[in-house]
């Protein structure tokens, strides 16, 4: 059987072990949420407990994740710690990251907020070590710090396409780098029978063409060369599997509050006939398939989890008038045929 979430579709249900013996599609679940007012301050918890994946999945993995205080890394964080896994998360803000420490151990995650700027190497070795230290191993690492912000290509300075690059690209590349050590086979605190696995979280902008989102495009396409190489070199060296999610627009995240503001009164559902708004619990359980054994022979892929979007295009033409377009047009060639050789006698 296959499962399908927000046009994505992935194999969830082969093994048997892995997942809900009564597994449905997710689709009717994404939905469901407990808002917790009493939380204050604190991030949304995640209450789609009808995951199609069982609960003890992760069990006994730990899960280092980067922008894991917010949006789409804090979704992820939870569903990792509702499905087993210890959780480090990663931010340079540490309001943020309390809060979103305090709301994964109220569901009962081991959970623990290390500051730090991926930016920085020093940042990205002191955290890993200090996540190594707290919980004695690390199994998965995931890079979903990101910036992003609306800007015209002539008015981006050269210094704020560099720190876009510095954030996604060179901080992905500086993380798994530094993690390298205890995600490989026999690395510390692992054994020698297989390595953990890397999910970086790209985008689907730099595929064609986005407007106003040059920097961002030229980052992403640089974290997904970053997964697809590494895939190729520790899969091989390391048996670490290297992965990547590429969201569409997903709802109630600091991306699409930056991106389509209230401000922004456009169309682009009419140019678009395939966008759709996801959900962060979509991303999270194709980042529970891509770190889990359910995707165990999954290496070097970035999957797409956006509905089509990426494929959409306009319709210039009505469907009912396909047919009487296309009768006139042939009649219309075998009266007067089209780049036919004309003789000059």
């Amino acid at each position: 059987m296959v499962s399908e979430i927000n046009g994505a579709a992935f194999g969830v249900c082969v093994w048997k072990e892995l997942v809900l013996p009564q597994c449905r599609c997710p689709l009717s679940l994404a939905s469901t949420r407990i808002h917790q007012s009493e939380l204050k301050g604190q991030p949304e918890i995640p209450m789609a407990t009808l995951s199609t994946f069982k609960p003890d999945i992760l069990k006994g993995k730990v899960a280092l994740l980067t922008g894991g205080g917010s949006g789409i890394g804090f979704e992820i964080s939870a569903q990792f710690g509702k499905h087993g896994a210890s959780v480090a998360i990663m931010g340079r803000r540490k309001q943020v990251l309390d809060s979103a420490v305090s709301a994964l151990r109220s569901l009962g995650i081991p959970a623990v907020g290390f500051e730090g700027d991926v930016r920085k190497q020093e940042d990205a070795k002191r955290v890993v070590e200090s996540t190594y230290n707290h919980f004695g191993r690390i199994d998965i690492l995931v890079n979903a710090a990101a910036g992003n912000f609306l800007v015209a290509a002539e008015d981006l300075s050269p210094k704020g396409f560099q720190t876009v690059m510095d954030i996604d690209s060179v901080g992905t590349f500086t993380m798994c780098h530094e993690a390298l050590k205890y995600l490989k086979k026999g690395g510390q605190g692992r054994s020698s029978s297989g390595g953990g696995t890397i999910l970086n979280i790209s985008a689907t902008l730099h595929y064609t063409a986005s407007w106003y989102q040059i920097h961002v495009s030229a980052a992403k396409a640089a974290v997904d060369a970053v997964t697809r190489n590494l895939a190729l070199e520790w899969g091989t060296d390391y048996d670490i599997r290297v992965n990547g999610i590429a969201p569409g627009p997903i709802g109630d995240t600091p991306g699409m509050s930056k991106l389509d503001p209230e401000e922004i009164k456009n169309k682009t559902r009419d140019h678009m006939p395939l966008f759709k708004i996801g959900d962060k619990w979509d991303i999270a359980m194709a980042a529970l398939y891509l770190v889990s054994d359910a995707g165990k022979f999954v290496n070097g892929t970035t999957l797409i989890v956006d509905g089509g979007l990426w494929l959409s295009r306009p319709r210039h033409l009505p469907k009912e008038a396909v047919k009487q377009v296309s009768r006139a047009v042939e009649k219309r060639s075998r009266i007067q045929p089209v780049a036919v050789p004309k003789s000059k006698l």
